[in-house]
C-alpha cells in the first residue's frame, strides 16, 4: 500500500471518528494516529466518562469498522 492511499484511509477514519465523538479536534486525532490510550484519555477528557466506558466505545467503534 502506498503512503497516499494509507493517508487517505486516515482521512477517512478520523472523519467517522469526528462523526462518534465531535468534540475531539484534528488537532487531538492527529496526535493520536493509532495510540488508544491517547484517544481514551482525550474522550475522558472532553466528556468526562470513566475509563472502563471509554475502553468500552473504542472497542465498540473498533469493531464497526
Amino acid at each position: 500500500m502506498n503512503k497516499d492511499i494509507i493517508e487517505g484511509k486516515w482521512s477517512q477514519l478520523k472523519g467517522r471518528m469526528r462523526e462518534q465523538w465531535g468534540k475531539l479536534t484534528d488537532d487531538d486525532l492527529d496526535v493520536a494516529e493509532g495510540n488508544s490510550d491517547y484517544l481514551a484519555g482525550k474522550l475522558q477528557e472532553r466528556y468526562g466518562m470513566a475509563r472502563d466506558k471509554v475502553k468500552e466505545q473504542i472497542r465498540a467503534f473498533e469493531n464497526s469498522i
